[in-house]
């Protein structure tokens, strides 16, 4: 039996909705774009994020999930559970320079799904020690969108951007000057 490859599924921890709305819509964004399975929102239920990300997954295509939890414990204890790794993306980690080997070898070789966690608000100092793998995209102040683009880039070594999206009823074709769109009904 052929074991199904690994998944990657991001963890929005403490979303505020006045605050937080685009950031974690571009989480969303990047998440979707870069390969990952799904996006989980917890802290402020936030409808309008739910929605925007739902709506880009229906026009754009693909099989994207939106969900949300209020309890960030309750998930992080069930991918626990389920085997997967636990990554936090957080400037206080361990630099990915020093790291990406290890993951890529437990998500490819061991066939390790992940469950990517990136703060909003203050991250509890519970996370820390839940995750396996606290990592830092450098160690200086930095957005959490770049910081999950990076790590998705990385893991994929720079694949996830030329994925296709099933069911897309918009498709960009690649061009070198000008547009090309194509919509499908």
């Amino acid at each position: 039996m052929v074991n199904a490859m690994p998944e990657i599924v991001v963890l929005r921890l403490g979303h505020r909705i006045e605050r937080d709305k685009r950031v974690t819509t571009h989480v969303g964004l990047v998440a979707r774009a870069f390969g990952a399975k799904g996006i989980i929102l917890s802290g402020e239920k936030d409808v309008n994020v739910i929605d925007s990300l739902n709506k880009v997954v229906l026009t754009w295509g693909g099989d994207f999930f939106v969900k949300y939890e209020e309890k960030w414990r309750k998930v992080i204890k069930e991918f626990k559970t389920k085997g997967w790794l636990i990554v936090h993306l957080t400037m206080y980690g361990i630099n990915i320079n020093h790291i990406e080997r290890e993951i890529k070898r437990k998500f490819y070789s061991e066939n390790k799904s992940l469950l990517v966690i990136v703060g909003a608000e203050k991250v509890p100092g519970e996370v820390y020690s839940m995750s396996d793998y606290n990592i830092a995209i450098g160690n200086q102040p930095h957005s959490e969108v770049a910081a999950l683009a990076v790590f998705l880039d990385r893991l994929f070594n720079g694949k996830e951007l030329e994925a296709t999206f099933p069911n897309a009823k918009v498709v960009v074709i690649p061009q070198e000057k000008g547009k090309k769109v194509i919509k499908k009904e």
